[in-house]
């Protein structure tokens, strides 16, 4: 029942304030599918932005790693700042829609969306990354796109939970 009228609250929302990808499945011939946008656009977003984070996240550390021979731990370091940036800017526009009142909140945002990412940068990918690559000397590129699944699965759950939840 609950998560029924948060449906019904996020579809209102989104008629309410349209942003382009709203107005894209406004077209004929995707308007049929509107329902199920609205219905799912938190998750859809997600899952789109993401796998444009994963582009920019494993194209740079493909480039640092391969291209520039760097340790697979400094690459995965910068490919990661490059693809927080990334999912930081997309993720409360279009994904998640936050507002926040004043600089005060942005600030706190930015520290608990950073905080989040290097949570799982960290305890997740860096470990899976060390012991995969450093030690059993798997594909390095293999490895990094199989850890990417880990990481957006937990940072979703991070950022829907704790960085941009709905503040009453």
């Amino acid at each position: 029942m609950e998560q029924e009228r948060q449906i019904e609250k996020n579809i209102e929302k989104n008629i309410q304030k349209k942003d382009i990808f709203d107005k894209i499945m406004a077209l004929p011939g995707l308007n049929i599918f509107e329902n199920i946008y609205y219905k799912y656009k938190e998750v859809l977003l997600y899952l789109f932005f993401g796998g444009l984070t994963t582009v920019i996240s494993i194209g740079s550390y493909s480039y640092c790693d391969v291209a520039l021979h760097m340790n697979p731990l400094v690459a995965n370091i910068i490919s990661w700042i490059l693809a927080v940036l990334f999912a930081y800017v997309t993720n409360k526009i279009w994904v998640f829609n936050a507002e926040s009142p004043g600089v005060k909140e942005v600030f706190l945002e930015i520290i608990n969306f950073f905080g989040g990412r290097l949570f799982t940068l960290v305890v997740f990918e860096e470990v899976i990354l060390f012991i995969f690559i450093n030690k059993l000397h798997f594909n390095s590129i293999l490895v990094k796109v199989a850890a990417q699944f880990v990481v957006v699965v937990l940072n979703y759950i991070i950022s829907k939970l704790i960085v941009f939840r709905e503040k009453e």
